[in-house]
């Protein structure tokens, strides 16, 4: 990038500092708040710490005439706050976002989907990647500027920006902000990246485009039923159905009732057949709503039990946070089209595997 007009800010460092800020500003670049100015240096020091070219492309848009490189890529993680340890994370989570389906169309989409990006093995405590309380918050630098440099590639990469190619109708407030390390610590299963193919202990990247979290609060129960049933509930709001063949969602499970459920014997697996059984609605409840248009919900078959999940494998299930109050976060996939189901392991430059 090109830094403002010579002589501007003067010789005082903060107001030089300023200066570029709001040079970014002018041009765009910023998605609202300041961004770090990305200088050839900085540049360079990030692509040191990945095996990738800098002129490799690692995304296009073709119905905007538009692709995106490495180089590019390390200049908006700059300007996003990351520090170049955090690039090859930030390239494995890219990577992880354009393998879901809805993705390519996901950034004009009037939805406004958001990425929920999960870490999974020993980078989370290397980079200080929060898996405790406060996953879906601020106050962690790696998990912060990791989904912000995923948003400013999409805005100065492919220039989609509010009001100009972005067509959200209202977006959501997580647009860019939720990155969070699975607690694998206090989960009964297995790491949710061995979902997606890696193995145990690798470093791993996942990635899901949600419409929205809901808290499902449920602290006065020991029966692991009643939770699910809880659980169950929320999956099944009419609100989260768009029409097509079915709604779709995930949980984020507090530790606690990730535990609870591990005590009497669920695994992953079971917890999602219990949730895929008995999310359903009665199919007159979704005409009723005004939603009992197509051959989905077929008026004729008013008085009937309808499946709100598309099926158990298509609800990812995965745990993060404090084990303090058991409280745990349902969040709703993107359109119709389930968690692409694959992970994507961080590539490291040699002389960064150990940082």
């Amino acid at each position: 990038m090109t830094g403002p007009p010579a002589g501007r800010a003067g010789d005082d460092p903060a107001e030089q500092a300023r200066a570029v800020i709001e040079y970014c500003y002018d041009r765009g670049w910023t998605d609202g708040l300041p961004v770090v100015p990305a200088t050839q240096p900085a540049v360079d020091a990030f692509l040191a710490t990945t095996p990738a070219g800098p002129d490799d492309i690692i995304g296009s848009a073709p119905h905007l005439g538009r692709s995106i490189t490495v180089a590019q890529a390390a200049a908006n993680a700059i300007m996003a706050g990351c520090r170049p340890e955090y690039f090859p994370v930030v390239l494995a989570a890219w990577e992880a976002v354009n393998l879901e389906r809805s993705a390519r169309g996901a950034w004009q989409s009037t939805s406004g989907p958001a990425p929920l990006i999960v870490v999974n093995g020993p980078v989370r405590s290397r980079l200080g990647i929060n898996c405790e309380g406060g996953v879906f918050g601020p106050g962690f630098r790696a998990n912060a500027t990791i989904a912000r440099a995923i948003g400013l590639i999409v805005r100065n990469g492919y220039g989609i920006r509010p009001h100009e190619l972005e067509q959200t109708t209202q977006g959501l407030p997580g647009r860019w902000s939720v990155c969070l390390g699975e607690n694998e610590e206090l989960s009964p299963w297995e790491p949710f990246s061995t979902v997606g193919g890696v193995d145990r202990g690798q470093d791993a990247v996942s990635a899901i485009l949600i419409r929205t979290c809901e808290y499902v609060d449920n602290r006065g129960t020991d029966s692991p039923e009643a939770v699910l049933a809880d659980f169950a509930d929320t999956l099944a709001r009419l609100g989260a159905f768009v029409g097509g063949g079915h709604s779709s969602g995930g949980l984020v499970l507090g530790p606690e009732h990730a535990q609870l459920f591990g005590r009497y014997g669920y695994s992953r697996a079971g917890v999602q057949q219990w949730l895929f059984d008995h999310a359903v609605r009665d199919r007159s409840d979704l005409i009723a709503a005004g939603k009992g248009e197509g051959p989905v919900i077929d008026p004729a078959r008013a008085g009937t039990p309808f499946p709100m999940l598309p099926s158990a494998r298509d609800i990812p299930i995965l745990v993060a946070g404090a084990a303090n109050a058991a409280i745990s976060m349902v969040f709703r996939p993107f359109g119709w089209a389930p968690w692409s189901g694959r992970s994507v392991p961080v590539a490291w430059a040699p002389a960064f595997t150990e940082v």
